[in-house]
C-alpha cells in the first residue's frame, strides 16, 4: 500500500514539474514576443491634431535618411541662453510631453522634444538602433541653429539611454538624467528574476557603459520611492565613481513627481543657471 501511495505521489510531483516547466516556457516566450508592448507604451495622434501650449513653439516633421517621419516640437524662449534636447519616457505622446518640457522655457531655454517612432504622429517601427539614429538626427538638426556648447541633453526614464548615447558621440554642454536605469536588462532582472532576461531582451540601453565615456558634466536625479526604475539603479551608476558625475537624491520622490520637490528645483536651477 505504501509503495502504491509513493508511486502516486511521484506521478503527481512529475505532473506539477511539467506544468511549472510549461508555464515557465510560456511566460518566457511571452516576454520575448511582447517585449515591445511591455517596454514601449505609445499613444497615437491624428496627423491633423493641433497642439496647444502656453509658450511659443514650432511643430516639425523631420524626414530621416530612411524616410521615416519624426514629429517634434521646438519651443522658443525670448533671448535663450541655450537649448535643451529632451528625451522623454516610454508612455504618452507630445501632447503630454510638450506640457512637461515647455516649463524649461521659463528658465530661458529653447526646448526640442520629439515623439519616438510609433508615438503620436511619428511613423514606422521602433528599435534601439533606430532610436539612436533618430536622436542623432535631431541633434544634427539643432547644430544648424546652435553651437554644441549651447546644447544640454536631458533624458528622462527611457530617454536616459538616448541622451547618454548622444553624450558619448557628441560634445554637448552637459547631460542631465532624471530617473535613469543602470541598463534596461538590469531593470528587467529585478522584475523577472527567474528568467534569463539578458538573453531574451532585444533592447539593452546600457547607461553603465555610456557614462564612463561621457566628457561633459553629468547630473543624475532620482527619487528614493521610485517604483518604476528603482532608486538603486542610480546608486549603481553613481558607484562608477566618475569625476564629472553629480548624484542628486530626491527623498520620497517617485517616478513622475520629482519636479514637485524643492531639491529637484534647486538642482535644476543650479545646472541650468
Amino acid at each position: 500500500m505504501a509503495f502504491i501511495l509513493q508511486k502516486i505521489q511521484k506521478r503527481k510531483l512529475k505532473k506539477y514539474v511539467i506544468v511549472l516547466l510549461v508555464l515557465y516556457t510560456m511566460i518566457g516566450s511571452a516576454l520575448y514576443l511582447f517585449q515591445e508592448k511591455l517596454l514601449f507604451l505609445p499613444t497615437s495622434l491624428e496627423q491633423d491634431f493641433v497642439y496647444e501650449f502656453d509658450h511659443d513653439f514650432e511643430e516639425l516633421f523631420l524626414v530621416t535618411e530612411d524616410d521615416v517621419v519624426i514629429n517634434a516640437l521646438h519651443f522658443k524662449a525670448e533671448n535663450p541662453i541655450g537649448v535643451i534636447l529632451y528625451f522623454n519616457g516610454n508612455a504618452g505622446d507630445l501632447s503630454q510631453w510638450g506640457k512637461i518640457t515647455e516649463k524649461f522655457v521659463d528658465l530661458k531655454y529653447d526646448v526640442f522634444v520629439m515623439d519616438y517612432r510609433t508615438y503620436g504622429k511619428s511613423t514606422d517601427e521602433i528599435g534601439e538602433i533606430a532610436l539612436y539614429n533618430d536622436a542623432q538626427y535631431c541633434y544634427n538638426y539643432l547644430l544648424n541653429q546652435y553651437s554644441e556648447n549651447q546644447i544640454t541633453l536631458y533624458g528622462r526614464s527611457l530617454g536616459t539611454g538616448l541622451a547618454s548615447y548622444l553624450a558619448v558621440n557628441n560634445n554637448p554642454l552637459q547631460l542631465i538624467l532624471e530617473t535613469p536605469y543602470y541598463s534596461i536588462v538590469d531593470v528587467a532582472k529585478k522584475r523577472f528574476p527567474i528568467f534569463p532576461v539578458k538573453q531574451v531582451l532585444k533592447y539593452q540601453f546600457p547607461n553603465y557603459e555610456y557614462l564612463p565615456m561621457v566628457n561633459c558634466p553629468i547630473t543624475i536625479l532620482h527619487g528614493t520611492k521610485d517604483s518604476v526604475v528603482p532608486y538603486s539603479s542610480s546608486v549603481k551608476l553613481s558607484e562608477l565613481n566618475l569625476d564629472n558625475l553629480e548624484f542628486v537624491t530626491i527623498d520620497n520622490g517617485e517616478h513622475n513627481n520629482l519636479s514637485e520637490f524643492k531639491d529637484y528645483q534647486n538642482a535644476i536651477g543650479k545646472v541650468l543657471k
